[in-house]
């Protein structure tokens, strides 16, 4: 099992601004296993007015185009490829430098190795306050080294469950959702540090889910066994994507039939990638829906899963296994045979599945 850790915020330590200690609360976080030190964890507190001077109470929270635009190409832009080395720590016993799985309430992930080398994929789960009907969670594929995805799980959904500690609309969910993800990006920037990592959250508070993504992670939802995505990939093949990348002075390009940007990335946002940060964004796209009985649970997954398996594959594959809302064992051999099916089919990639019982959070 992955570390599991209780944090109690500390004002002068983490939170910036600083809190009143009464004002604190505590987090339960689970997070997949770190390859590479923690010192770089940030907790940040946001508003939607104000992000400077936010004090958020957190007692409550959680509730092909055919027409190609000519024009001269600029020269590529190149990222390097950021060193992982595991750390000393032995992980835990059931986990490995290849693999490693996490089950908890209502919800199962499981992250295995691709063949490219060290694992770049990590995934989060915080509940607020140990109110299991609050909660966030989160899938994390890294490029160019693990560094932007490991920070991105250790502060995306903490500063998620912060910024939503006021909202109550579905705009404000949205609005303070947008500002977790600009946030967690602006302080990553400011490591200095190369790579990035596409993101998808699924957050749970008062009978509402709002899912956000930035990249090509994706969550599809079962609806009475029929799958539902309800994310939208962020690639360079998007034709909308293409026009605001090139209405910025961008370049996309099909590569051996792979659309990217500055002849290097195919993904068009995402946290990170300070080398091409004038077109990859961090500006995620939210659902908000009502959490309704026949909806079934919740797929988050990185692109090692989607490449190769389909939504109503996955869906199938999750049902077949499922029994009840209570289960978790079966959620765990769900996620195992969704990877194995990928990898069957000639999956190289890191491969991240997080399944989540949405019957525990209908109010």
């Amino acid at each position: 099992m992955p570390r599991s850790a209780s944090l109690v915020a500390n004002p002068s330590a983490i939170f910036s601004p600083s809190f009143r200690s009464e004002n604190l609360t505590t987090l339960t976080l689970h997070t997949s296993p770190s390859a590479t030190p923690s010192s770089m964890s940030f907790v940040s507190v946001i508003s939607r007015n104000s992000i400077a001077n936010a004090e958020p109470a957190a007692a409550d929270v959680f509730g092909p185009r055919s027409e190609h635009l000519k024009r001269k190409r600029p020269p590529n832009i190149h990222i390097p490829v950021a060193p992982l080395g595991y750390s000393a720590e032995s992980p835990p016993a059931r986990d490995s430098a290849d693999e490693t799985t996490d089950e908890g309430v209502g919800y199962c992930a499981y992250s295995k190795r691709g063949r490219r080398g060290p694992l770049e994929d990590r995934y989060s789960a915080i509940d607020i306050c140990r109110d299991t009907n609050q909660a966030v969670f989160g899938v994390f594929d890294g490029h160019g080294g693990a560094k932007a995805s490991e920070f991105a799980a250790e502060n995306l959904n903490r500063n998620i469950a912060a910024a939503l500690s006021g909202a109550t609309s579905e705009e404000e969910m949205r609005d303070a959702i947008r500002d977790a993800y600009l946030i967690t990006d602006e302080e990553f920037l400011k490591l200095d540090v190369n790579g990035g990592s596409c993101c998808v959250t699924a957050a749970f508070k008062n009978g509402n889910l709002a899912v956000s993504n930035v990249g090509d992670c994706r969550v599809v939802m079962s609806r009475g066994g029929v799958a539902e995505a309800l994310t939208t990939d962020h690639k360079a093949s998007r034709e909308d994507e293409r026009d605001r990348i090139e209405a910025l002075g961008g370049y996309v390009d099909d590569c051996r039939g792979v659309w990217r940007i500055q002849g290097s990335l195919a993904v068009s946002r995402g946290v990170g990638d300070r080398h091409l940060k004038k077109w990859i964004i961090a500006e995620p796209e939210t659902t908000v829906l009502k959490i309704e009985p026949d909806q079934e649970f919740l797929i988050l997954a990185s692109d090692g899963l989607w490449d190769n398996v389909s939504n109503q594959e996955a869906v199938d594959i999750v049902r077949s296994y499922r029994n009840g809302d209570e289960d978790v064992a079966g959620l765990s051999s769900a996620c195992y045979r969704m990877a194995e099916l990928s990898v069957s089919r000639g999956c190289i990639d890191d491969i991240t599945v997080l399944v989540i019982q949405l019957g525990l959070y209908v109010s």
